[in-house]
């Protein structure tokens, strides 16, 4: 099978291509090494950031990273979750679908396509260029779409609208040749839908997989010694409460604010949060408003000093809500894994189905996730004996080495391989 090429379509794998790092990124290069030609497609503007590279003509434009083809695909600016964001999906499934065309012309068809969500429309117009090119397709899911828009009462499962994004979701699984899910629990929301052929549905899980995020485990180690964050906070000798990610509703960082209000007397602790988002600002005059002095707001970093950031923290915090969204199929959160490679222990306030946390004994998962669950959390860990301390940071180290994406770029190419080989005696 060595020599294949398989396109990786993703909207947002844009920054993988400044960072030099991210799942698809990760599997690209591990695919290189593996003898496959890996070709990422993505927007020309990076999500959030309207970081852009430019198309002087046409609708793409091709740069290469580490030996990697990104096909840059012609998209718009878009902020938030209105109307521009739509358009930004909208064109970047259009215009990728004539770039690829190009591209087959210039560079050779593909093998096989890895289609990839958030949003379905990449899967909609992977299907279609599979279909085009005669070759299989793979769907990855690493945010259940509808649901997340139900959940966040974006639109209700049961109107008009909610009825044909469900009518969608369900196109993509049945003409999916296989469904990568990313939380270990997928295919159980496609029995809670019973839409699988045991329950008199049309989608076979026999061509469902899983594969979780993880990290670079080699290039964390790397990072976190050479690429520094010069910030007095992470050298002090206090007690570091360390969240990295986005500052979004479903991330419900002010639990962590209510945590720290709890805890503010405590003079040998501190919360350092690195991310942005639409809650920042408001969340950063709460802290003004209640003199939270043990509270640091530090803005967005560069994806290559999260490493660095994480080797300075005391504990690590996985923090969403437990209420707006449904867990029990389990999580796969990319921090998780980053949270992991640092060494040291993790607090959740999630308790999801599948437990990697549980599994590998590395942190605490809260039951409610409330505020003062999580300041006795953070005592817990900061107590615990030396022992027990390291014991949890093993763990976790350990438990990283599991999903390093040399390991899991072997499980992608166990499920390429198959449905090449399917396909190809489907035509016989």
């Amino acid at each position: 099978m060595k020599g294949k090429t398989i396109w990786i379509m993703n909207h947002y794998a844009t920054n993988m291509f400044f960072n030099r790092g991210g799942r698809h990124y990760w599997f690209a290069r591990n695919l290189d090494s593996n003898g496959y030609e890996p070709v990422i497609f993505c927007a020309n503007v990076a999500h959030e950031t309207n970081r852009v590279v430019d198309i002087k003509k046409g609708n793409h434009v091709v740069e290469q990273v580490d030996t990697i083809p990104f096909v840059f695909v012609k998209t718009c600016k878009a902020k938030g979750n209105g109307l521009d964001r739509i358009i930004n999906m909208v064109l970047f499934a259009h215009n990728s679908y004539f770039a690829a065309k190009t591209y087959a012309a210039r560079c050779g068809e593909p093998d096989v396509i890895l289609a990839s969500s958030p949003h379905p429309v990449t899967m909609i117009a992977g299907i279609r260029l599979a279909e085009k090119f005669g070759v299989p397709c793979i769907c990855e899911i690493r945010d259940l779409w509808p649901e997340a828009i139900f959940a966040f009462d974006k639109a209700r499962e049961d109107s008009t609208l909610g009825k044909v994004l469900l009518a969608g979701e369900h196109w993509i699984y049945k003409k999916a040749d296989a469904i990568i899910f990313t939380m270990e629990g997928g295919s159980d929301y496609i029995k809670e839908k019973k839409w699988d052929i045991a329950q008199g549905g049309d989608i076979d899980l026999g061509k469902c997989y899983h594969i979780n995020n993880g990290v670079d485990v080699s290039g964390f180690d790397e990072l976190a010694k050479n690429k520094i964050l010069h910030d007095p906070d992470l050298s002090s000798d206090k007690f570091n409460v360390v969240y990295v990610g986005s500052i979004r509703p479903m991330n419900n960082v002010e639990n962590i604010l209510d945590a720290a209000s709890l805890l503010k007397d405590n003079d040998d602790i501190q919360f350092l949060i690195f991310g942005d988002g639409s809650e920042r600002e408001r969340l950063e005059e709460k802290v003004k408003a209640g003199e939270l002095f043990n509270v640091k707001f530090k803005g967005f970093i560069n994806k290559q000093l999260v490493p660095y950031v994480l080797s300075k923290s005391s504990v690590n915090i996985l923090n969403y809500s437990s209420t707006q969204y449904n867990w029990t199929r389990g999580s796969s959160s990319n921090k998780l894994f980053e949270y992991m490679a640092s060494g040291k222990p993790i607090i959740s306030t999630i308790r999801p189905g599948y437990s990697i946390i549980e599994r590998y004994n590395c942190g605490i998962e809260l039951e409610n996730g409330t505020a003062e669950e999580l300041a006795a959390a953070i005592l817990q860990v900061k107590n615990m004996s030396k022992g027990e301390y390291d014991r949890l940071g093993h763990n976790a180290r350990l438990g990283a080495q599991d999903f390093d994406f040399s390991v899991l770029t072997k499980k992608l190419i166990d499920i390429i391989e198959k449905i090449i080989v399917e396909d190809s005696t489907l035509e016989l």
